[in-house]
């Protein structure tokens, strides 16, 4: 088969990227390099997948119309796993217009390639925890109201969950959209809690603890949201059925943040220095997946401990990242 994968250069894609091609799949990856963070981490991913055989890179802005499809000419995709986004909730409160361009009309051209491609069988693409927005109940179940979310980022992946259902509805496309929760491990990205800290600890900086440490995430290791991932592009929706799916993909097992640094202190074998700030905008609480939809439907079992997860995530750094590019 050969798998369409946006968001190649990113931290999730990267990984899926990496397992179709090791089972043999052709993948043509895409993705727009931007520099929301260091771009030499986009190359360094990408660099990985260059050598491998059956995998093709476009170096493109899926938004722009018509940019994507043209470069898919005559090439038989027979699935596609939709990655690309703008990432970050807090960096949707300053430059909301960049998750309007990339996130919705990224999503509204992979949905016209569908739908001018009958031979594409199934589009999965990334939706996230933060359409929970502030909700109390826990855990968070795809049955769950999602009227409510509380950043710009939240907002344009629950109106790309929207579009999807329209487009399937009018058009029969078959689509999965996965509320990831919380994704951490190896090649990750700069910007979130694991790599943040760790960078900061090694370094004798302080580390900022948002809400005084009280917050949980469902951390979910890389590898089994790629077990998921992959898995799922595998069983479209069956035709005669509901053709657009949601679900939950996380680990089911939220932290508590206070744990998450005790870890890493253990495995860094230096102390925290903390700074306690209140709660930042646009951030929840909690997050917390209930994922017996997936596991009912897929056999979906995340494997991977906090523990487990975030040695393998300092070992990379350790061993792999921070001896290349120390600055």
């Amino acid at each position: 088969m050969t798998i369409l994968v946006t968001g190649a250069a990113g931290f999730i894609g990267s990984h899926v990227c990496h397992r179709l091609l090791g089972r043999g799949d052709a993948v043509i990856g895409v993705d727009n390099m931007n520099t929301y963070y260091d771009p030499a981490l986009k190359e360094a991913r990408l660099a990985r997948l260059s050598g491998q055989k059956g995998f093709s890179f476009h170096q493109l802005d899926i938004a722009e119309p018509g940019a994507l499809a043209a470069k898919l000419k005559g090439v038989p995709v027979s699935g596609i796993v939709h990655l690309g986004a703008q990432a970050g909730v807090r960096y949707s409160l300053e430059n909301p217009r960049a998750y309007i361009h990339t996130n919705i009309g990224g999503h509204l051209e992979m949905l016209e390639i569908c739908r001018a491609s009958p031979d594409i069988r199934h589009l999965v693409y990334a939706s996230s925890s933060s359409v929970y927005g502030g909700n109390k109940k826990v855990p968070f179940a795809e049955t769950d109201r999602v009227d409510h979310p509380v950043s710009i980022y939240a907002a344009t992946k629950k109106a790309d969950e929207l579009i999807s259902s329209t487009y399937s509805h009018l058009y029969g496309l078959p689509q999965t959209g996965l509320r990831f929760f919380t994704v951490y491990g190896p090649w990750g990205r700069p910007d979130m809690a694991a790599w943040i800290f760790t960078e900061a600890m090694l370094a004798g900086k302080p580390i900022r603890v948002f809400n005084h440490g009280e917050m949980w995430r469902d951390f979910t290791f890389v590898d089994d949201i790629v077990d998921g991932v992959v898995a799922i592009l595998d069983k479209p929706p069956a035709a005669g059925g509901e053709r657009h799916r949601i679900y939950n993909i996380g680990n089911s097992q939220p932290v508590h943040l206070g744990r998450f640094i005790e870890t890493l202190e253990r495995l860094l074998g230096v102390k925290a220095i903390r700074e306690d700030l209140p709660m930042q905008p646009g951030e929840v609480e909690k997050t917390y997946a209930d994922t017996t939809a997936l596991e009912r439907d897929f056999g979906f079992r995340p494997k991977v401990s906090i523990e487990e997860g975030l040695a393998k995530f300092v070992d990379w750094y350790r061993q792999e990242w921070r001896p290349e590019h120390k600055r």
